[in-house]
């Protein structure tokens, strides 16, 4: 008899409230790009020790997940004392990956600051090797997949960075219907 606590999850996942640090602001009075990812690295933590892949994970299954890729996109400049939450969506998953999409939101006024696509694997920490996720941990990630489908699918997904040509720029407009 399977005895497991069946999982529940918003849609998307809403972290807790976080604050922009004093020590994070750089010289041009705003916070450096780099404690960006320090907040969506909170977020994941906490979005993901729903599905079981928190601390306790690493210490009693000798397993835990490793960033491969991201991509950010930064909108709006934090300051010194903004609060935040980030909104957390699963997009997919497979049997050694997750794929995810976050957003810094300001607690208060919802906008944006900024966004973030990943992925990360599956790591045995005993051979520091990819691996497949235990079974009961695949389904709660199913679980959450499916409660997240429901959203919008986010434009900025697989986004790339590049530098668009004149002409793609006119194309675009065009195809659009933008008068130029």
């Amino acid at each position: 008899m399977d005895k497991r606590t069946p999982v529940f999850f918003f849609a998307p996942f809403v972290s807790s409230t976080m604050r922009v640090e004093p020590a994070w602001i750089d010289y041009n009075g705003h916070m450096n790009m780099a404690y960006y990812h320090v907040l969506f690295d909170r977020a994941v933590e906490e979005g993901f020790s729903l599905v079981g892949l928190g601390h306790d994970y690493l210490e009693n299954r000798r397993a835990s997940f490793f960033a491969a890729e991201i991509h950010t996109v930064y909108k709006r400049e934090l300051k010194m004392h903004d609060r935040v939450r980030v909104t957390l969506q699963l997009v997919d998953f497979d049997d050694k990956r997750i794929h995810y999409y976050l957003e810094i939101r300001h607690a208060t006024e919802g906008w944006v600051a900024a966004s973030m696509e990943g992925l990360s694997l599956h790591v045995d920490m005993e051979t520091r090797k990819v691996c497949p996720f235990p079974d009961d941990i695949a389904a709660n990630l199913a679980v959450m997949r499916a409660t997240h489908a429901r959203l919008t699918k986010p434009q900025a997904l697989g986004r790339v960075i590049g530098i668009p040509h004149k002409a793609e720029i006119r194309d675009a407009l065009s195809a659009s219907g933008t008068r130029h």
